[in-house]
């Protein structure tokens, strides 16, 4: 069975949310398990923002998801701690998430890691499509309402 390995904030869960799940499971083909790494709110504050829903509810949401086989906080200290307990066989990062994918996974060798990483194109684009527009058609529905 191969492990696929998907990471993110999944702060207010939207479509291309779970997409990017469902594509990163059939990366690993037919038998995948899908393992996804929730980011814990202080290292989400500490590269983007405050995130909107507390780590604890994102986790439980995203272990909802259909393609979710099992889902888990990262750690605060060491991002790759995890990824080593996990062992995936692909990690995979989403088409919306700037990381060199060659450069990262030079990284992850360097720790020993052996997985392959690889880039979701797929993204579901709608109006909506991201937790960050969703946020500011909120604050801007607030405005007009006042």
């Amino acid at each position: 069975m191969i492990t696929v390995m998907a990471t993110g904030t999944f702060d207010i869960l939207h479509p291309g949310h779970v997409l990017y799940l469902q594509k990163s499971k059939e990366l690993g083909g037919e038998d995948a398990k899908l393992v996804v790494v929730v980011a814990r709110d202080s290292t989400v504050c500490a590269r983007k923002r405050i995130p909107i829903i507390n780590e604890d509810q994102r986790l439980e949401m995203v272990k909802y998801l259909k393609p979710v086989d099992e889902a888990y906080l990262g750690y605060e200290d060491d991002k790759f701690k995890i990824v080593k307990e996990i062992n995936p066989d692909i990690i995979t990062i989403g088409s919306d998430q700037d990381f060199d994918t060659s450069k990262l996974e030079e990284s992850l060798h360097k720790k020993g890691i052996n997985a392959k990483v690889m880039k979701v194109k797929e993204y579901h684009r709608a109006k909506l499509d991201s937790s960050r527009k969703i946020i500011k058609k909120i604050k801007e529905s607030d405005i007009k309402n006042l």
